[in-house]
């Protein structure tokens, strides 16, 4: 059968990183996972002390660089690994863990710019939150855009505020979209962070997040399964409050219905995460990374669907 897909030259029905990135540069891809020291204002007291009740101790900075290495020895370490997999290789910087843009701009400066003096470095992609864009930073963000290629990408898990409140995002609905304002008023290109399984919320709820998503001028996704996490507060809330989490199946036929509902132009950076499987409670089957992967692309094959095929 042939793909209907455009957005792809393989069997992939949805608009995946790696054909994105090999149209825009002409080579492979590959980003570095960098660890800055930053904090969220969900943990420094500003909004919050706990930060969000899933988050491991590293700040869903598992696999980024070591801490005690200063910002270029993390991306030259890491770098080194990768050029031993993969030759004629470009690189983009990953500001990874906790919230990147939380800080002043004479810091980011100091973490930012040595990166894109690196060799082979097109370009950085910044973690963030969408609270944590003042406007001198959103001003040395536009400045950056016009030099490299630049991707913020911002938390959002979910647009239901009970939820919300029930994992300590603290911060709402409306200062997520003025975010994404701001960002694309500078023609900033931004991805946005989900997740599924999220205790209490249905299907219906999770594919009303990317129902809202496919409305904003955003301009990629990534789409993660809850982790529960060794030493967390979610960790222990499942101890006390067992609640469903969703099979293999159930996160493959989710996921599906989300891509269906996303504009085909819309690149998906991420459809499953990477866990630690010596710290992952549940669910164990996230580990099988590709197994998870290879499920969507045979299922989306069996159902003959694609991306966007029902976006309004």
């Amino acid at each position: 059968m042939i793909n209907p897909f455009k957005y792809s030259y393989n069997n992939k029905r949805y608009h995946a990183l790696d054909y994105f990135y090999k149209n825009k540069f002409g080579k492979k891809i590959a980003k570095v996972s960098l660890n800055g020291g930053f904090t969220c204002p969900n943990k420094d007291g500003t909004k919050g002390t706990l930060g969000c009740i899933y988050c491991s101790k590293l700040g869903s900075g598992d696999y980024a660089g070591n801490l005690k290495d200063d910002i270029v020895t993390q991306f030259r370490n890491i770098k080194k690994i990768m050029d031993n997999k993969w030759k004629d290789t470009l690189y983009i910087g990953y500001f990874q863990a906790n919230s990147n843009t939380y800080a002043k701009v004479e810091r980011l400066k100091e973490l930012y710019e040595p990166i894109l003096k690196e060799k082979d470095v097109v370009g950085l992609s910044i973690a963030t939150r969408p609270d944590c864009l003042e406007n001198d930073v959103l001003d040395y963000l536009e400045e950056l855009n016009s030099r490299c290629y630049l991707t913020v990408e911002l938390g959002l898990q979910t647009i239901h505020e009970e939820t919300s409140k029930f994992i300590n995002r603290c911060h709402t609905l409306k200062e997520f979209e003025d975010g994404v304002k701001k960002l694309r008023d500078r023609n900033i290109d931004v991805v946005v962070h989900i997740i599924n399984g999220l205790p209490n919320e249905t299907e219906s709820m999770m594919l009303d997040t990317v129902k809202y998503l496919n409305k904003l001028d955003i301009q990629g996704i990534k789409i993660h399964m809850l982790h529960i996490i060794k030493d967390t507060r979610l960790a222990e809330y499942y101890k006390k409050h067992p609640f469903h989490i969703l099979t293999k199946d159930e996160y493959i036929d989710i996921v599906i219905k989300q891509l269906e509902l996303l504009r085909e132009e819309i690149v998906i950076h991420r459809l499953t995460g990477d866990p630690d499987p010596k710290e992952l409670i549940e669910p164990t089957w996230t580990i099988k990374k590709i197994d998870v992967l290879n499920g969507i692309d045979k299922e989306m094959a069996k159902r003959n669907t694609y991306q966007g095929i029902k976006s309004q």
